[in-house]
């Protein structure tokens, strides 16, 4: 199903460790086993501050619920630390290539409507 606008650009987190450097081919994986059709993202950023495509822009998401049709979602690899306390254990890099994903996808929404930056958590449920 296509989106119809882009209001939020949400920012999540894969919750690995960060010894794991998984992409969008694991998540996807994972979503499917869920029962999902395809990855929920549309962007991961890999530890090593690569941002790989996962479900296309123009399609609705599935990374947070009664939000996904007006949202795009994008995922960093880690976020938990080795005994799974939330930790932001990002890399430099990462932080470098979302504020570049970041900075084109504000260009690219904001010229038809206000876009927000936040994340997951700041949505209810």
């Amino acid at each position: 199903m296509a989106r119809k606008s882009t209001e939020w650009l949400v920012v999540h987190a894969s919750a690995t460790p960060p010894q794991w450097d998984i992409g969008v081919a694991e998540i996807r994986d994972m979503h499917v086993k869920r029962g999902w059709r395809d990855i929920g993202y549309h962007y991961v950023i890999r530890r090593n501050g690569k941002v790989e495509k996962g479900r296309p822009e123009a399609e609705i998401g599935a990374h947070v619920r009664g939000w996904n049709s007006k949202s795009i979602g994008i995922c960093l690899v880690g976020g938990i630390d080795a005994e799974g306390t939330p930790i932001a254990n990002y890399t430099r890099k990462q932080y470098e290539a979302l504020e570049g994903l970041l900075r084109s996808l504000m260009q690219k929404y904001q010229r038809t409507n206000p876009v927000q930056v936040c994340g997951h958590r700041d949505f209810p449920g």
